[in-house]
């Protein structure tokens, strides 16, 4: 599963564009859900941009009682930290690091490229946007974690060592816990990262003002 492309979703309003976010939706969702939020965030003041939905793969999801549904990593119970999909979280990542190359192929720098994701996506991009090889615009991560938290340190690419990151988080999120949320900003923090938290009184959601502080965030990476 490593090796095979993820499908993607796309919507551009060029074909060079200026620059590229990669947005990875959370479990049991599909690319198609952020396609309003493409539609949404302006971002033509720094040029035409590519916005890149991709679709987990189907696959077993132990929480749920097995059932097959689209998502990132399995989760193996209610404790996100101690009981984590390893084999899973790596084969996404490699999947999104290969995304970010065919970015590259095509014309977009990895400078130029925003990793964000919500839920289960914004796991996978903290995961990925750390971890990979060409320093990147920065990762945006919605109502979610970093997971292999104790591993960050030791596997965080030197290139992305003073990468930009967005974390936001609803106040009354019951599915990931905004203690959850705030442990991992105080991780990345105290690990050197410099994050923009945000937290907002929702559930497991997105809100407007979210999406505002999101894309002001994105025009000012974007924008060097």
């Amino acid at each position: 599963m490593a090796n095979e492309q993820l499908q993607t979703i796309e919507v551009s309003a060029s074909d060079t564009p200026a620059a590229s976010v990669i947005m990875l939706h959370g479990l049991g969702a599909d690319g198609t859900d952020f396609l309003p939020l493409a539609d949404e965030i302006d971002l033509s003041p720094i040029g035409p941009v590519r916005w890149v939905l991709p679709r987990a793969p189907m696959r077993a999801v132990t929480v749920n009682g097995g059932h097959r549904m689209r998502a990132w990593y399995d989760i193996l119970g209610t404790d996100l930290a101690r009981r984590e999909d390893e084999a899973g979280l790596r084969q996404s990542v490699a999947q999104v690091h290969a995304l970010i190359e065919r970015e590259v192929t095509r014309g977009v720098p990895a400078r130029r490229i925003v990793l964000a994701g919500f839920s289960q996506g914004c796991a996978i991009s903290l995961m990925a946007g750390l971890r990979c090889t060409q320093r990147l615009a920065g990762v945006a991560g919605l109502s979610g974690y970093l997971p292999m938290a104790g591993s960050t340190q030791a596997e965080a690419h030197a290139a992305n060592r003073d990468l930009p990151l967005f974390l936001a988080h609803g106040a009354h999120d019951t599915v990931v816990v905004p203690a959850r949320g705030m442990a991992s900003r105080d991780q990345l923090q105290a690990l050197g990262w410099v994050v923009e938290w945000h937290e907002f009184p929702m559930e497991h959601s997105v809100c407007m003002e979210e999406l505002v502080a999101l894309r002001q965030w994105l025009l000012r990476v974007l924008a060097a």
